[in-house]
Order: structure tokens, then C-alpha cells, then sequence
């Protein structure tokens, strides 16, 4: 766009000074013969033809005759060539003597001044003019001015250099202003398009969850009341997200409502599928809010906090205040220097080299080199590594067996049910596979993996896979309803999440 701006400025101020040098020459060319041929006019009717005698005393006191700079006199006897009389300032001035014969028959011919171009003796370059002096009924001579062109041509040279130096600058300054503005003009559809790129992103982060457990439930013949309630969980995020897209693409204002918090917590915390380890302490609190938006950003808070909060199954305590939840958990926590950064979006997680024993009682370790599975010995023991690609599933038997395919890349740690029964496996960003097996210690099925990064106690560290939406969610939630959110260490250990929003105090 700035080459485009730059050329077509360009093309016009071409096509203006072209016109302009057209016109500058024509007006000088045409001033230069008004001169000459003036100057001529007047000096031939300065002398005269008495009997036949042409007398140029005036030409000596006439002070057009003075500024002339090559002046004379071509007088001639019917059917002869001309003769040069009183020639200024020499006679290597004038041209040669064709040249001054054709500038007779031409004054012979039109009986009038004639202005022309025609080369001194010595190469000068000269515009010439010619008016006869008439003998009676006769032109028995015509008086010869002629000018430089030189330094008209001079005076003509410097207007094209300026114009040209004028111009290039113009178009600099226009190449310039063309970048700036074209920079203006695409950055909110580059910043849309990140936006939406961003959105996709979340979506598939927040579907990919509850999408894995209903597969789960529906795979292992569950009842339809559990089905049909993590259906209606997928349509509120759905909801959610759609509201949220038309927020940020500002297609849609959010419309804050008076709503009780508490309520809102503990209906959120009931709706996750793991949430028997999760206590609930609330106190009636009235907020202006968004519901589903104040909804997800809860969820995300809980789900980081059951997913890097510890082993699996460990206490998750959250608690509703005046406009104020809390969230604890009893992980490793995240560094002071990063409680400000894994609330950006993009920010990348650090995958824990040991997530803790599961259920079996087994280690779990996890590669991110490729796709592959992973086989062990000992009950419940087991290695794994999940695939950079897309939703897979796998079926294992065995003591110690397990084989899948993940969605998400890098390590995960897993947790599942030693004897028969379900697993669950969860990555280093938030990587949620479920599966059915029979045999002790064995799992098999499909691991659907929202993207990692959903980053809550565990450390975050550049370079590692993954993005942060789900903190960077609940910071555009908490700003887009004057509030805040935030990270501290909690008392005794474990990391404190708080999403603080202002109280709504109804008017009498």
C-alpha cells in the first residue's frame, strides 16, 4: 500500500511538472520573441529611405538600438542579395550569408516582422527577428535583432531542477505519510484477525474438556441426566464464547445485572465433573455481572487449580465474599516474578517433571518427544507420550499396559483407577483424555486435550508448549467489570487466586 500511495503521487506530480515545464517554456519562448520582435518593429521605424538613401542616424541615439544585443542592417537592390550595414557589436555575430539571404526572402515574403532561430558564425545559438523598412512602395531593408537563448534556457534549467528536487521530496514525504496511514488503516485488521485467531484458540480450550467427558459418560453407558447435563455446560460455553467474541470485536456491549455471586459460584463449582474435591465457603454477595462471563471466568480458575494444584483428587478451597472469590490450592505455586506475566495471552507453560502419584499408586512421567505409547511393569506404573497431532484413541490390556494417542504435545501426567474402570489423563497444560480399561493398571481410550497453557500453580517457564488463555480470560473478564484479578501465596502453603468485583448496593 505504501509503494501504491508513493507511485501514484508520484505519476501526478510527473504529470504536473511535465505540464508545468511545457507551459514555463512556451511562456518563455513566447516572451523572448514579443521582445526581439518589438525591439525590431520600433528600430524599423526609426530609419527611412530618402531618395533612395537609407539613412541610420537615429539607430545611434535610440536607446532600443543600445539594448539590442546583436543589431544590423540588411539592405538590398531589387533581385540581389542583401549587404550588412551597422552591424553591433561584429559581424561573427550575425549568421552566416545563407542564412542572412534566407532571412531576406522570408522578410520579401511575408512583408511583415519574422521572428526565427538561427545559429552566429561563431555557434551561438540565437532567436532572431526581421522587420522591413519599406522604400516607397518597396522593402528596401529590414532591420536584424537578435537575443541569446542561452539565458532564457538557464532560467528554464533551474525551474526544472527545482522541480524535480521538489517533487522527489513530495514523494518521499508522501511514501512517508502512504506508510503511516496504510500502518493505521491495517492495523485493526491485522489486530481482528489476531483476535480471532485468539478466539479459536479459547474455544477449543474451553470445549475440549467437557467435549472428552461427555464421550467419556456416553462410551461407559452413563446416565442420560449426567449426558444432558454436560450438554447444557457446552451450550453455555458456547454462549459464553459467542458473547465473548461479539465483546471484543465491539459488536456487542455487555449488560452488567445485578446477580448474587455466591449462588453463582456454587452452581459453576457443581456443574465440573471432579468437583467432590472442591469445598465451597460463600456468604451472600450482590455483584453487577455478566453470568456467564463471571461463570467462566470461576470455572477457569477452579479447573487451573484442580489441574496444577497438586496430585489429582487434591483439596481445592474456594471462597465467595463481598465481590470477592478465592481459590486455593496446595501446588508448588508460581513464582512471584511470573504472577504478572501467566495472566497474558500467549504466555507459555512449564510442564512439571513429576506430577505426582495417581490413583494406582504408580509414577507417571511423561515424554513430549513424538507419538508413540508407552508400556510399564508394577501395578499401576506406566510411561507414556502423546502425539503433536490431533484426537486419537487407543486400547490397552495388560499389568502395567497403556497405548494412545493424545491431542495435546509434550508430557502429561495421568491419573486413572488401578483395576478396571475409567482414567483420566491430564497434560501439562490442561490435557484431558479419558478411557476405559480392563487388567490391572491398564487404561485405553481417547485423550481430547484443550490447548496447554492453562496455567494455574505450576510454574511457568518460557520455551515450553502451550498458551495462556484460561488466566488471560479471567483477567479480560475481571477488567471488562472494573475489577481485578490476581495471584498470592496462601497461608501455609499453596497458591491464592482472587477475582475481586465491585458489590452492587441496590438503591431504596
Amino acid at each position: 500500500m505504501t509503494l501504491l500511495f508513493a507511485s501514484t503521487t508520484a505519476a501526478c506530480l510527473v504529470v504536473l511538472a511535465t505540464v508545468a515545464i511545457r507551459i514555463d517554456a512556451g511562456s518563455r519562448r513566447s516572451g523572448l520573441d514579443h521582445d526581439v520582435g518589438s525591439r525590431a518593429a520600433g528600430l524599423s521605424r526609426a530609419v527611412w529611405f530618402d531618395a533612395g538613401v537609407l539613412h541610420l542616424e537615429p539607430l545611434r541615439e535610440d536607446e532600443l538600438a543600445r539594448g539590442a544585443e546583436v543589431l544590423a542592417v540588411l539592405q538590398a537592390a531589387p533581385r540581389k542579395s542583401p549587404s550588412v550595414r551597422n552591424v553591433v557589436p561584429a559581424r561573427s555575430a550575425l549568421p552566416a550569408a545563407d542564412r542572412l539571404d534566407d532571412v531576406w526572402r522570408s522578410v520579401l515574403d511575408e512583408q511583415e516582422t519574422v521572428v526565427l532561430s538561427a545559429p552566429s558564425a561563431r555557434g551561438a545559438r540565437l532567436r532572431w527577428a526581421a522587420a522591413p523598412v519599406w522604400d516607397g512602395d518597396r522593402i528596401g531593408a529590414a532591420v536584424l535583432v537578435g537575443t541569446e537563448l542561452a539565458r532564457g534556457e538557464h532560467d528554464h534549467d533551474v525551474l526544472v531542477r527545482w522541480l524535480a528536487l521538489g517533487c522527489t521530496a513530495l514523494v518521499c514525504c508522501a511514501a512517508a505519510v502512504g506508510h503511516l496511514l496504510s500502518g493505521r488503516a491495517m492495523r485493526p485488521a491485522l489486530r481482528g484477525l489476531g483476535q480471532q485467531e485468539q478466539f479459536l484458540a479459547e474455544a477449543a480450550h474451553e470445549l475440549r474438556t467437557p467435549l472428552a467427558t461427555l464421550r467419556l459418560v456416553v462410551e461407559r453407558g452413563g446416565s442420560s441426566d449426567e449426558a444432558l447435563r454436560l450438554v447444557d455446560r457446552l451450550s453455555r460455553l458456547v454462549t459464553g464464547l459467542l458473547a465473548r467474541a461479539r465483546l471484543e470485536s465491539g459488536a456487542q456491549r455487555v449488560e452488567l445485572v445485578p446477580l448474587r455471586l455466591d449462588q453463582l459460584v456454587e452452581t459453576t463449582v457443581e456443574e465440573l465433573p471432579d468437583h467432590e474435591s472442591v469445598t465451597v465457603t460463600s456468604e451472600p454477595a450482590v455483584v453487577l455481572g455478566d453470568p456467564d462471563l463471571l461463570a467462566q471466568a470461576v470455572r477457569n480458575l477452579v479447573e487451573n487449580a484442580q489441574r496444577h494444584g497438586g496430585p489429582a483428587g487434591s483439596p481445592v478451597e474456594v471462597t465467595v465474599g463481598a465481590g470477592l472469590v478465592t481459590v486455593r490450592d496446595h501446588g508448588a505455586g508460581v513464582p512471584a516474578a511470573d504472577r504478572e506475566r501467566v495472566f497474558g495471552r500467549g504466555v507459555t507453560g512449564r510442564p512439571a517433571a513429576d506430577a505426582g502419584a495417581g490413583a494406582g499408586g504408580g509414577d507417571r512421567r511423561g515424554s513430549g518427544a513424538g507419538p508413540g505409547a508407552g508400556a510399564g511393569a508394577g501395578a499401576g506404573a506406566r510411561a507414556g507420550s502423546g502425539s503433536g497431532g490431533a484426537l486419537g484413541g487407543g486400547a490397552g490390556s495388560g499389568l502395567g499396559a497403556a497405548s494412545g494417542v493424545g491431542a495435546t504435545p509434550g508430557a502429561g501426567a495421568a491419573a486413572d483407577t488401578s483395576a478396571a474402570g475409567t482414567g483420566v489423563v491430564v497434560g501439562p497444560g490442561g490435557a484431558l483424555g479419558a478411557g476405559a480399561g480392563s487388567g490391572l493398571g491398564a487404561t485405553s481410550g481417547t485423550g481430547a486435550a484443550p490447548a496447554p497453557g492453562a496455567l494455574g500453580s505450576g510454574a511457568p517457564a518460557p520455551g515450553a508448549a502451550g498458551t495462556g488463555a484460561g488466566l488471560a480470560i479471567v483477567r479480560w473478564v475481571a477488567e471488562l467489570h472494573h475489577g481485578t484479578a490476581r495471584l498470592a501465596d496462601a497461608p501455609g502453603g499453596g497458591l491464592l487466586a482472587e477475582l475481586r468485583i465491585p458489590t452492587h448496593t441496590p438503591s431504596a
